[in-house]
């Protein structure tokens, strides 16, 4: 079985579209919502697809790290796949057939991510450029250097060995995502399959825009590879 874990604030006005999505999906599965506090209808809409929701608990801020490891600890699947609240797949039945194919063919393999795309109605030309050669820089760290490295949007893992690593390191406000495949790749094997693809908005990089972006993703992996902690004090919501 696989479990869709979603971490989630104030996501009202995409999470229905993605919840659709995954909810048909034919195989085994269960949707997570790990939310942090919404105060807006994100639960509301994401109670007409599951019941499986873990509100984050405590005084100390949430962080998409720890939404995810709240949904993690609902989850009940063979394999966690951690999304980001504005993804879609298309095929979804024949994606998830050959994703769970590359599990079994490879025992060693304990996580995998895919290509990232744009909805092609909202992609410019720099968002093109730019996720392509992420996607080429994730293929040649994951097939190649075995180093390990994924962004957060898809993460499909296996669940002994998210447990085995001690899930994701909660105070990282960011570069969480990098942090955890860096770790996975240290008990096992980690791929970049270039032949799925999973679709998204793209939302922070049109609000913020390319070159502020990807110097906060620089600086965060940075931060959070050699001084376990993030560069950013905060992760703002783009909403």
């Amino acid at each position: 079985m696989i479990s869709f874990i979603i971490p989630t604030k104030n996501e009202e006005k995409i999470i229905e579209k993605t919840l659709k999505c995954l909810s048909g999906y034919s195989g085994p599965h269960e949707i997570i919502l790990g939310d942090g506090n919404s105060t807006d209808n994100t639960i509301s809409i994401a109670k007409k697809y599951t019941n499986l929701i873990a509100s984050h608990q405590g005084t100390n801020r949430p962080t998409i790290a720890s939404g995810r490891n709240d949904g993690a600890s609902l989850a009940h699947g063979e394999y966690l796949l951690f999304l980001d609240a504005d993804m879609f797949i298309y095929d979804i039945d024949s994606f998830f057939e050959k994703a769970l194919a590359c599990f079994t063919k490879d025992p060693d393999m304990v996580a995998m991510t895919v290509r990232l795309q744009l909805f092609p109605e909202m992609a410019t030309r720099a968002d093109n450029a730019v996720f392509g050669f992420m996607n080429f820089l994730h293929r040649v760290y994951n097939n190649y250097l075995h180093t390990g490295a994924s962004p957060g949007e898809f993460q499909m893992i296996r669940t002994e060995a998210f447990k085995k690593v001690g899930g994701f390191n909660p105070t990282l406000v960011a570069g969480e995502d990098y942090d955890m495949f860096r770790r996975l790749r240290k008990i096992g094997r980690t791929y970049f399959n270039n032949h799925l693809t999973a679709f998204h908005t793209g939302r922070r990089a049109h609000v913020v825009g390319w070159p502020k972006l990807l110097t906060q993703w620089f600086m965060n992996n940075i931060s959070a590879t050699f001084f376990k902690k993030a560069a950013s004090d905060e992760w703002k919501e783009i909403r």
